[in-house]
């Protein structure tokens, strides 16, 4: 089994998945909130499905989705990190930036930190060229987050997800991108806002 890297900021922690998230991530998974712009995990059993995919992503790939806490505030406030596209995508091979945080914690600019530092390990330790990430078109949220993160939208790209039934209001995405030395040089000169 592989053990994950410890990602860290002065106000987040990206660590491994632990025992104790298992009850935090189900009902995480029950904010409509949360769950707007998602296909809905339906019970306990679904949440634990996702939180069991995570750790064997993590053992085949070295990366993955982090648990997230707030040293000395909360211990689970959602997910973030790396995953490789395992679906029919039309711009497979890749790998995704995704986050899911508790409402508690929007608006603070920790989901851009937390994916920040997941970039930061993608591009550094684990070596990948490109990072992509998606969602539906009206999760505006999202998508600031991934402009902040220098990320670009590629809208020729955009497509219908295939995991989604045709039909659904979340079938079609927004695809954005962000390529190794773009990141580096957005870092090197310092920059936190779209660029």
């Amino acid at each position: 089994m592989t053990t994950p890297a410890i990602l860290t900021s002065p106000r987040l922690i990206l660590r491994p998945w632990r025992d104790g998230d298992g009850d935090a991530f189900h009902a995480l998974s029950q904010n409509p909130a949360v769950m707007e712009h998602l296909l809905p995990l339906p019970d306990r059993a679904a949440s634990d499905a996702v939180i069991q995919r995570i750790g064997e992503h993590f053992d085949r790939h070295g990366f993955g989705f982090w648990a997230v806490e707030r040293p000395g505030r909360s211990p689970f406030i959602g997910f973030v990190g790396l995953a490789r596209v395992t679906w029919e995508a039309p711009f497979a091979p890749a790998v995704e930036v995704g986050w899911r945080l508790d409402p508690a914690h929007w608006g603070q600019g920790l989901a851009t930190e937390a994916a920040g530092l997941a970039l930061a390990h993608g591009f550094g330790a684990v070596g990948l060229g490109e990072i992509v990430a998606f969602t539906v078109p009206e999760n505006r949220r999202s998508q600031r987050v991934m402009e902040r993160l220098g990320m670009e939208r590629d809208a020729a790209a955009d497509f219908d997800h295939p995991r989604v039934p045709d039909g659904h209001r979340l079938k079609r995405h927004v695809l954005y991108r962000i390529g190794r030395d773009r990141w580096r040089a957005r870092m090197e000169g310092g920059v936190s806002g779209p660029g």
